[in-house]
């Protein structure tokens, strides 16, 4: 199996997309607590599904369950948590939410994990692709730059 990640921070649609179309992605699983920021820009939930059905002939699925609660989120954005210390967080989160079998396999086959983060070594998709590759097996990442 081969699941993708992605940061559309300091992407401009235009490679944002191209990079979506080489890898050939079939889902883009939005992982994101807050999908329609209007920081976001192209990224926002409803301009994200037009698009990728588009240029991608993508779906689009918005996972929740992927993503860091608010109080975490805000403890490392905010308030100035350690790396280690939010990660640690995160991946205790995963196994409570039991993601191994909550997210069906098909849905990551092929998908990319979106986030908002340019870099996927300090995002939540970094952990989550990791988390489930250690927990199925036989799953590659690419993290799409």
């Amino acid at each position: 199996m081969k699941l993708y990640t992605i940061g559309f921070t300091k992407k401009s649609a235009e490679k944002f997309f191209g990079l979506l179309r080489k890898a050939e992605v079939t889902t883009l699983v939005d992982v994101r607590l807050n999908n329609v920021s209007q920081l976001s820009g192209f990224a926002k939930r409803d301009d994200l599904k037009y698009f990728l059905s588009e240029i991608c002939d993508a779906q689009y699925s918005h996972r929740t369950d992927l993503a860091p609660t608010r109080s975490m989120l805000d403890a490392y954005k905010k308030r100035g948590a350690s790396w280690a210390s939010y990660e640690e967080r995160f991946l205790e989160l995963m196994k409570d939410r039991h993601i191994e079998s909550s997210v069906p396999k098909e849905l990551l086959d092929n998908a990319v994990l979106l986030c908002s983060e340019d870099n996927a070594a300090h995002c939540h998709r970094r952990l989550v692709a990791e988390y489930i590759a250690q927990q199925w097996g036989d799953v590659s990442i690419e993290h799409l730059t």
